[in-house]
């Protein structure tokens, strides 16, 4: 039977970048924007905080463009603060690489089994969904849902008693199966 797990935020992802008042590399998103008009052009911004002094930094997401082509519900989005529209953003690949940003998902994510059980006399088959695109090591996440310790499903990856379609060293951030038999 296939068991599917989810690995689902729990908060907005901590900013990777250094601040200028204080030399921390830490910022912390709390979906506020800031947008201004000069005639017909906009300008908006996401605001982010610094961990260790508190400095706001900005960071640029709409530049010199025309009001006209915006479409209304993003503009409203942007008015409102929307806790959303932060998540989005953040995840936008093309944000991150404009404003050289990385995010720290540390502590900002959780793993929901959804009630899976193994019987320890057959092989347990698990399809992972990420419900956003969060970059974590397969063996953390396969620990974590069954419960073994990390050097454990190190073990049996090597022994071919965990397998999967994709690479269980290093990170992923796409759904993926595997199959551990023991």
């Amino acid at each position: 039977m296939l068991n599917t797990w989810v690995v689902v935020p729990t908060c907005l992802p901590l900013v990777v970048r250094r601040c200028h008042a204080c030399g921390s590399e830490r910022f912390r998103a709390n979906g506020k924007f800031r947008v201004n008009a000069n005639h017909k052009v906009l300008d908006a911004w996401l605001l982010v905080l610094c961990t260790a002094c508190g400095d706001t930094a900005k960071l640029p997401l709409l530049e010199r463009v025309n009001v006209r082509s915006l479409r209304p519900e993003l503009l409203d989005r942007l008015h409102d603060n929307d806790l959303a529209l932060t998540a989005e953003l953040l995840q936008d690949p093309g944000v991150r690489r404009r404003n050289r940003i990385a995010l720290d998902w540390t502590d900002a994510w959780r793993l929901d089994t959804l009630g899976s059980a193994r019987r320890d006399d057959e092989a347990l088959d698990v399809s992972v969904r990420f419900a956003a695109p969060i970059p974590v090591r397969p063996a953390r996440l396969i620990a974590e849902g069954v419960g073994l310790a990390r050097a454990e499903v190190e073990r049996l990856i090597t022994q071919g008693k965990l397998v999967s379609a994709v690479r269980l060293s290093g990170k992923v951030s796409d759904d993926f199966t595997f199959t551990l038999k023991l």
